[in-house]
């Protein structure tokens, strides 16, 4: 999904006080790990998930999650990363307009 800038400032600000729902440690971006981001993303739509590895290995597990779930990566800081993807039966989230 393409965001606008406006849109991403509006999720960043809204995932900024969330705790992350998805810790990525030792064992790496598993099946189940993915499956469990899925399942976080369909019911929540803006997610926060923690990476705990060097800065190259985040930004690869950051862009091979976005690559298998279709999220929108829509801030990254240290290990967090706030996700993005719309849930088109049931939208939770109202986005501003372009």
């Amino acid at each position: 999904m393409k965001l606008s800038e406006p849109q991403k400032r509006h999720l960043r600000a809204l995932g900024h006080h969330l705790k992350p729902v998805v810790w990525i440690g030792q064992h790496g971006l598993k099946d189940s790990v993915v499956a469990e981001i899925e399942l976080a993303l369909d019911a929540h739509e803006l997610i926060k998930v923690k990476i705990a590895a060097d800065r190259d290995t985040r930004a690869e597990l950051s862009a091979q999650i976005c690559e298998r779930t279709t999220a929108t990566q829509i801030h990254a800081i240290g290990q967090m990363i706030i996700l993005f993807r719309r849930n088109h039966k049931h939208p939770k989230i109202a986005l501003p307009s372009v």
